[in-house]
């Protein structure tokens, strides 16, 4: 008897000295000479341990996710879907009998997951209302300045908001809307905030979030639009009004005789690159380049004469001789006037005179006839004055350095552009409280 090792020792020679054929022999020939084994060669094959432990965790997960939904569509169920309905006699109907085991369990609670949700859902809506009228405050609209006086007087001037939106309905049928990012409404606001606060054109265009060059043509346009449409409220009054109009220190002083007052302001411009205009417009009592305009007000403080701009190098007289407003004087009345205007003859002319304070030519001290007749015009003149401090203070472009494109003239017009916001500013004034007291 042959032992085990003889055995296979006798098959492995067998083996060597069969020739081989060349070919794949069979998986399960293994007494082939050509079989060779072929699978795990030199890898180690995954253990029975490692994959049941995964599929395991698998499993415990995928039922943990089945668990989960199927108690989140049992609370969902446990709301209930009918309530008790009155029946035409008052009494309350009961609910189905399926639903009468689940009512004697007690009240039903919503989830913490609900509630959560709820909480969050009313959370972001009251920020989303909050938001909105922050937002509606900031872009300047109807809804920011509605029943706000006290913002439409900063930015506007104007007395309060039905008087601004008065000012719109007036415009808004002259109004063309060059630009489409930007409401009527809106076109006026900003004309108003850059006449007010003289704000640069820049900052403008951030506050309504356009570009600089729709701000400024914006801007011209509604200046157009206003010098054209409310610029007829400064009107020459009748004979008859100024008699029913006049303050009783008018009367007192000079009768009912007194038709206008005048004055003139200066308005600070760049200096012009062209020598010639610069000797015009260079002022000797301001030393600087400046435009001169000649207002004139009734006795009870109403407007009633703007002159255009004249070179602040030309005087007053001139000025009065030139504008028109002696054309509108009427025999027998009384023109009331500073030093500056020398404009007897001229005012004599129109069969009218004008009082002016008494000069001492010469003389230590003035008679006492003339201090009295001068402490008398000095005390009525001195509206004329708090008129144009009203207009300028208000209105601060006036009060600044105007840039010198302002006061080219329009094309096809013989106003320049500055001349239309001192009319606008003007007649923007009308509505104000009279320096005046009745």
């Amino acid at each position: 008897m042959l032992g085990k090792k003889q055995k296979s020792l006798l098959s492995f020679c067998e083996k060597a000295q069969k020739p081989k054929a060349g070919k794949p022999a069979n998986e399960t020939n293994t007494s082939h000479p050509d079989w060779a084994p072929s699978l795990h060669l030199g890898y180690t094959t995954k253990t029975v341990t490692t994959t049941t432990t995964t599929e395991t965790c698998r499993y415990e997960r995928q039922e943990q996710r089945q668990r989960r939904r199927t108690e989140s569509m049992e609370s969902m169920d446990e709301t209930p879907l009918l309530t008790p309905v009155e029946t035409p006699e008052g009494a309350s109907a009961s609910a189905p009998a399926g639903l009468e085991d689940e009512a004697d369990q007690g009240p039903v609670t919503e989830c913490d997951f609900c509630s959560k949700r709820r909480e969050e859902i009313n959370r972001l809506l009251d920020e989303n209302r909050a938001l909105k009228l922050e937002l509606g405050q900031r872009r300047m609209d109807e809804h920011s300045l509605k029943d706000d006086d006290v913002r439409v007087k900063y930015y506007t001037g104007l007395a309060d908001a039905e008087v601004f939106m008065a000012l719109l309905a007036t415009l808004l049928p002259f109004i063309t809307r060059s630009s489409r990012v930007l409401s009527p409404f809106q076109m006026l606001m900003l004309t108003l905030m850059r006449l007010r606060l003289n704000l640069p054109l820049q900052h403008l265009a951030y506050i309504f979030s356009v570009d600089r060059t729709t701000i400024s043509r914006i801007f011209n346009h509604m200046i157009g639009v206003m010098d054209s449409t409310i610029t007829k409220l400064i009107y020459w009054p009748t004979r008859d009004a100024l008699h029913t109009t006049m303050p009783h220190q008018f009367v007192e002083a000079f009768g009912n005789r007194v038709a206008v007052i005048l004055d003139c302001f200066e308005i600070f411009i760049e200096k012009p690159s062209n020598l010639n205009a610069q000797c015009q417009a260079f002022s000797h009592y301001k030393h600087n380049a400046t435009m001169k305009y000649l207002i004139g007000i009734t006795p009870n403080g109403h407007i009633s004469f703007i002159s255009k701009g004249w070179g602040g190098r030309v005087s007053d007289k001139h000025v009065t001789e030139n504008c028109g407003i002696l054309q509108k004087l009427l025999p027998r009345d009384v023109v009331l006037a500073d030093r500056g205007f020398d404009i007897e003859e001229s005012v004599g002319l129109m069969c009218a005179e004008v009082k002016i304070p008494a000069f001492t030519r010469g003389h230590c001290q003035l008679e006492a006839r003339d201090v009295e007749n001068t402490r008398k015009i000095a005390h009525l003149r001195i509206h004329v004055e708090r008129v144009i401090g009203t207009v300028r203070n208000k209105y601060t472009i006036l009060s600044a350095k105007v840039p010198i494109n302002m006061v080219l003239p329009c094309e096809g017009e013989e106003k320049t552009f500055l001349d239309k916001i001192v009319s606008v500013c003007c007649t923007l004034t009308i509505r104000s409280r009279s320096v005046v007291q009745s």
